[in-house]
């Protein structure tokens, strides 16, 4: 490719709302143009390196035994509402009506999709198990799009759909799509970790996130550097203290003024964080299909935790969950800052942590502006509808399985895995008919990784004051020609023999330009090697070589140059291969 004709631009500014550096760097360097929010062109240089990611993804899937087909981005709504899902999704769900009046839905993911096809075509347990993928366009309309290619609302994913017969038929491709992902991840110059995650819309039995760690990731990870553990904060777990023994005391209220929070009560009364009950309160949205309810969710914890509103919806079982108004926390007999489940209204939905459940005497409001209970014991003085663990990991928590301090880390989601069983099959009556002559749900997985937050994550990873500096695997090209005065016609030659090598090649063939702005545009579009190409060098019949990420040129016999450049290549290509190997499967 010649510069001439590249269909790009690179800019000197990044634009205004452009935060994160992999974004800045991107738009900069001419890879994508925003067409809205969270809506973005690949241009030229974007759509090469996703190509090579998404070729990537294709090897892996072949590998385990995937069979690439294609899927509507258009789906019609009877599919949705059939697993419920037309129901359960919000505003993110991109719905429309076609010219019929039918109602209609842009792709989210392709669960409806390939289970429509799964009972169209699989009628026999010799037909399973079958791994079929896509790599298609996706439409969510996320609120909050952020950071360029890391959370946009159309987006490219690679998603595969695993059909067995058997439970342990899941178990071997869910665990081989585990491997082949960390395969995917590393093959790009990725270091990710997977860590235990909420199934969340997709339903299903497990789940699995695959997470590059960055301080600009949204997610919480909490980690154990002692055993291994890794899980999303929304789902992990963590070993609880016990609560010393102590004889239950006489329920006495007391005046506590102006102690809306936890830390003004402790400090107040004069007792640690430990000794309050705090009381959390949500309108929750229940229901699977057309019908929907709400109830008041009346949350306690602990005054030292913090409540984890993942883990109360799905111990609630609620859709989704909202913060309550003050008129709604009076109307069931409780007051904002000073709340308790005693003697609130029967039909409230009350779940209690299970340390609170087990911790006597905790100080707890007494649903009166001003005033609070001392010695509040569960079971004495008010009962759940639910005990639960419901509250989330912090740094140095003990660690669920070996007692280690806990710690977090921010990471950004690349891409995850569910064990969806037969949440969709059965819903959707895609059956086969198995050896003893009965029919049964296919049993079913789903795998996603979106391949242009890949590419994001990938730019945030390699970059440095200049610009990019790609991995091999994923450069639009592998090497980029710069000619300074003196030096096209050579650099012609050279651009023409390494092509015929089958090297890819930028060739900066732009006159008009200075020597500084062609360098500047080689360093900012990151291209793994550079060849220099001058009218100095010429006189020693040689050009410079130079790594995008070294700090200085090698010059290099203009005979030995195709040799040199395909060396170069194959060592920056071994050193990405060398970092793909087997990895464990966590232990439960």
């Amino acid at each position: 490719m010649r510069m001439s004709n590249l269909f790009a631009q690179t800019l000197r500014e990044a634009p205004a709302d452009a935060e994160l550096r992999s974004h800045q760097l991107l738009v900069r360097a001419g890879y994508v143009r925003q067409l809205s929010a969270g809506i973005f062109s690949l241009l030229p240089l974007g759509k090469r390196s996703i190509a090579k990611i998404e070729n990537i993804m294709r090897e892996e899937m072949d590998a385990i035994g995937g069979q690439e087909m294609e899927m509507p981005v258009v789906h019609p709504a009877e599919l949705w509402q059939e697993t419920g899902r037309w129901y359960q999704i919000g505003p993110e769900m991109g719905r429309f009506k076609d010219a019929g009046g039918r109602d209609m839905v842009l792709a989210m993911t392709h669960e409806e999709v390939v289970t429509d096809l799964v009972r169209n075509i699989i009628h026999s347990y010799r037909q399973l198990p079958a791994l079929v993928y896509h790599i298609q366009t996706k439409w969510r309309d996320e609120v909050r799009s952020r950071g360029g290619l890391i959370r946009v609302r159309e987006f490219t994913m690679k998603d595969s759909y695993s059909l067995d017969a058997d439970w342990e038929g899941l178990d071997k491709q869910y665990w081989a799509h585990y491997q082949a992902y960390f395969n995917i991840f590393r093959r790009c110059g990725l270091e990710v970790i997977a860590v235990e995650s909420d199934v969340g819309m997709m339903g299903g039995k497990q789940a699995h996130e695959f997470m590059y760690l960055t301080p600009i990731g949204e997610d919480t990870l909490v980690l154990c550097d002692r055993c291994g553990y890794t899980a999303n904060r929304q789902v992990a777990v963590f070993r609880k203290p016990e609560p010393p023994a102590e004889e239950p005391l006489p329920l006495q209220k007391v005046a506590t003024p102006d102690t809306k929070t936890i830390a003004d009560l402790a400090r107040f009364l004069g007792i640690p964080e430990a000794k309050t009950a705090k009381a959390v309160f949500f309108i929750g949205t229940f229901g699977d299909g057309k019908e929907e309810t709400t109830r008041f969710v009346f949350a306690v914890v602990r005054g030292d935790m913090e409540l984890n509103e993942t883990k109360l919806a799905n111990a609630v079982k609620a859709k989704r969950l909202r913060p309550a108004h003050e008129e709604e926390i009076r109307a069931i007999g409780a007051s904002p800052g000073y709340g308790s489940p005693i003697g609130v209204r029967e039909d409230t939905l009350i779940v209690v942590d299970d340390l609170v459940a087990a911790s006597p005497n905790l100080v707890a409001g007494a649903n009166e502006d001003g005033y609070h209970f001392l010695n509040v014991n569960y079971g004495r003085d008010y009962q759940a509808t639910l005990v639960a663990d419901i509250v989330a990991a912090e740094d140095g928590f003990a660690c669920s399985r070996c007692g280690g301090p806990l710690r977090t880390a921010r990471g950004v989601e690349v891409g995850n895995i569910f064990k969806l069983g037969t949440r969709y099959s059965a819903s959707m009556n895609a059956t086969f008919l198995d050896r003893d002559g009965t029919r049964k749900p296919v049993i079913m997985g789903s795998y996603g990784i979106g391949s242009g937050r890949l590419l994001a994550c990938v730019a945030e990873e390699y970059n440095d004051e200049r610009g990019l500096c790609w991995p091999i695997t994923v450069a639009p090209f592998h090497v980029h020609i710069v000619p300074l005065k003196g030096g096209l016609e050579t650099a012609e030659r050279l651009y023409a023999e390494l092509r015929a090598a089958g090297v890819e090649v930028l060739l900066d063939d732009r006159e008009e330009l200075s020597a500084g702005v062609k360098f500047n545009d080689a360093d900012l579009i990151g291209i793994p090697l550079r060849l220099t190409v001058s009218e100095r060098g010429l006189k020693q019949d040689a050009v410079e070589l130079k790594r995008r990420t070294a700090t200085e040129g090698e010059m290099v016999p203009l005979p030995d140059i195709v040799a040199r450049v395909r060396a170069e290549i194959a060592d920056m290509e071994a050193a990405i291969r060398s970092r793909v190997k087997p990895v464990p499967i966590p232990r439960p």
